[in-house]
């Protein structure tokens, strides 16, 4: 989770946005949860996937939130795995 939290937070914020709003299964919505990305239809924010995801089983996480489809997550997974292996990331320096 903090890795990601890491790439999103030192992605030109513009960017992100552009990149975050294309998919289909986060929406963003200062009427829902203050603006917090969730998955579409429902007020689960996408930030409990990975942090669910540091302890516990994706089985697990659809158990508990049933309101969140194995698309929506697997969707949210490969934007994140795009996002992290982008050309702009690759190049970033964190160690500054």
């Amino acid at each position: 989770m903090f890795a990601f939290a890491l790439i999103i937070t030192n992605f030109e914020y513009s960017e992100a946005k552009k990149f975050i709003m294309k998919i289909n299964a986060i929406n963003i919505d200062p009427e829902i949860m203050g603006g917090t990305p969730v998955f579409m239809g429902t007020r689960v924010p996408v930030e409990s996937l990975f942090q669910w995801l540091e302890t516990e089983t994706l089985k697990e996480f659809l158990e508990n939130f049933p309101g969140v489809s194995k698309e929506q997550v697997k969707e949210v997974l490969e934007a994140a795995g795009k996002l992290i292996t982008s050309e702009k990331i690759l190049h970033e320096d964190f160690a500054g």
